[in-house]
């Protein structure tokens, strides 16, 4: 064992001071932020069982990495693509109906993550602003159209500005194997256009802040009318695990006024999440009143309008996962 290595305290600070990296990392990989922490858990174990066998002739962090992206592979070995609702039909989205239908599995959905599991709290502005991007919802779901290699291809290059020989050692393969997998990547991702849907909301933006805020005004006061002033004419509503999903202020609003109309009375406490603003939603109903957790919002503002409502619906592990109380009085 090295020097530098040989007490067990000093390995456990050394290897969790990777940890938020890392999660961040295999979140982008895996498209679950439950999945990235049951990942980086397992890369933890796998690195303190064979720390004897780091020689020190890369970093502690690319060997972390190595043993990260070994981890993501064998997750994805025969997993199915995660996607969002929109992903799942060509076509146009369907009218509203009367109920959400059958909820798909967790394993179907890219879901979303707390920031404060893949960002750092400080750092260089224009990095962060990379690394915010990075965690998008929609950049997350845009890289699970990629295979795991192409994956793991773009994001140590585009986003973590690893070299390609850096890439090529930690692969076990040739620059320009990884060149070729660079450029199908990117040509992959330009085809998605993640500018269609708008963009995540920015905070600093007093635009975009009080757009925000009108939102959470509308819905806690459950003023459907203002709600839907505030969309663009190609919003669209989307609510996993159901692959029902909305199109247009009109339908919009006809579910909220519909079989969305329990939400009244919800009360709205903000989180951020995917590099941005989202906001937790607690339902009114639990016993006595109590507000009971139901959603994790995440919007895309375009034109200055929301372009783009993504309701994560999610009980206690979801709003636990965000460091949310179980329930509001």
């Amino acid at each position: 064992m090295t020097g530098l290595l040989s007490d067990d305290v000093a390995v456990e600070t050394r290897l969790e001071a990777h940890r938020r990296e890392l999660t961040a990392y295999c979140y982008r990989m895996l498209g679950s932020a439950f999945d990235a922490e049951d990942a980086v858990q397992e890369v933890m174990i796998r690195a303190w069982r064979g720390i004897d066998r780091f020689d020190g002739r890369s970093s502690l962090r690319s060997w972390l990495y190595r043993i990260a992206t070994n981890v993501c592979f064998d997750a994805l070995k025969g997993a199915k693509r995660r996607a969002l609702p929109l992903d799942m039909s060509p076509t146009a989205s369907p009218p509203v109906q009367s109920s959400l239908g059958s909820p798909l599995a967790e394993q179907t959905w890219v879901g979303p993550v707390p920031d404060d599991r893949v960002l750092a709290p400080t750092g260089d502005p224009a990095e962060h602003a990379v690394a915010r991007e990075s965690v998008r919802l929609a950049f997350v779901a845009a890289l699970q159209h990629l295979p795991a290699r192409q994956r793991a291809v773009l994001i140590l290059r585009e986003v973590l500005r690893w070299h390609a020989d850096e890439v090529a050692e930690l692969l076990g393969t040739s620059v320009v194997a990884v060149n070729s997998a660079l450029q199908r990547a990117k040509a992959t991702l330009a085809a998605r256009d993640l500018t269609a849907s708008g963009q995540a909301p920015d905070v600093t933006d007093p635009e975009h802040a009080a757009l925000l805020e009108r939102y959470v005004r509308a819905f806690e006061a459950y003023d459907i009318t203002a709600l839907v002033a505030l969309l663009h004419e190609d919003a669209t509503q989307s609510m996993p695990p159901y692959a029902l999903w909305l199109r247009g202020p009109v339908d919009i609003g006809r579910w909220f006024l519909g079989p969305g109309a329990e939400c009244r009375g919800s009360r709205i406490v903000p989180v951020r999440a995917n590099g941005t603003i989202g906001h937790a939603q607690y339902r009114p109903s639990g016993p006595g009143g109590r507000h009971e957790p139901w959603a994790i919002h995440l919007l895309e503002v375009s034109g200055g309008r929301i372009s783009s409502i993504t309701s994560f619906l999610g009980g206690a592990d979801l709003f636990e996962l965000f460091g949310l109380p179980a329930q509001l009085a």
